[in-house]
């Protein structure tokens, strides 16, 4: 899956969770909180919608590296590789 593929997935589920959000006026570097009114439970949400989109258990320690789009799409290329490489 490239990049571009879990971006889409990933802004797909955080406008489930907030579908306020403008994706044309998403800055991926900076946090969803800073742009937005993206409470803690709307985070939880976008956590664990990612957790079922992919198919993985995100632990909560690695919660940070969601925080803005970038960190989300690169947290989850990791991921995915590590478990298609483990197939």
């Amino acid at each position: 899956m490239t990049h571009e593929e879990i971006r889409a997935l990933a802004v797909e589920k955080l406008l489930q969770v907030a579908p306020d959000i403008d994706p044309d006026q998403l800055d991926p570097a900076v946090p969803l909180r800073g742009q937005y009114d993206f409470d803690s439970m709307d985070f939880l949400n976008f956590a664990i919608a990612l957790g079922r989109e992919f198919q993985m258990d995100i632990p909560e320690k690695d919660y940070a590296e969601l925080q803005n789009l970038d960190g989300a799409v690169d947290y989850l290329a990791r991921n995915i590789g590590d478990s298609a490489s483990g197939e």
